[in-house]
């Protein structure tokens, strides 16, 4: 006989948990990663699960897929507290937290459109973090001050 009050999702086989983002925030993470379900990978997306830790949760499983340093870059700024777990075999393999870097270069794109790194020549954007715990962001060219939805939208 099966409790009816846990969550019941199924494990994946080899791929990647995102797990600890902050409630409502999962969609967000999955237009931030490019992952809409037309590569065929299963993905599971669960919103508002209890937490112990947080009081409510959001989890992401994305199948055969592996998160990247770039990708692990963008979760910082949009779920700073989730963690990255890799399955291989049905076992957990790695465990990583998300750090938010001291830069973060060619990943996302300055909003200013008049700055050097949208002219078209081949220069990397480069978004510094001035304050990791309000999340104050300054591009590196510009010197403009960023908000992480300017740069996520």
């Amino acid at each position: 006989m099966s409790d009816t009050s846990q969550l019941l999702v199924r494990r994946i086989r080899d791929g990647t948990v995102i797990d600890h983002i902050e409630p409502g925030k999962a969609l967000v993470v999955l237009r931030a990663l490019n992952i809409t379900g037309r590569e065929g990978n299963v993905i599971t997306v669960a919103l508002n699960v209890p937490s112990s830790k947080h009081g409510k949760k959001d989890i992401i499983k994305v199948e055969n897929r592996f998160l990247e340093t770039d990708e692990t870059n963008k979760l910082a700024l949009i779920a700073p507290h989730a963690t990255i777990n890799i399955i291989k075999d049905y076992r957990l393999v790695e465990k990583r937290k998300i750090l938010l870097p001291d830069s973060i270069v060619g990943i996302f794109k300055c909003p200013n459109l008049k700055c050097i790194s949208n002219s078209g020549e081949e220069i990397r954007s480069s978004i510094d973090i001035i304050d990791k715990e309000k999340l104050v962001l300054k591009c590196r060219y510009c010197t403009r001050t960023l908000s992480t939805d300017e740069l996520i939208f």
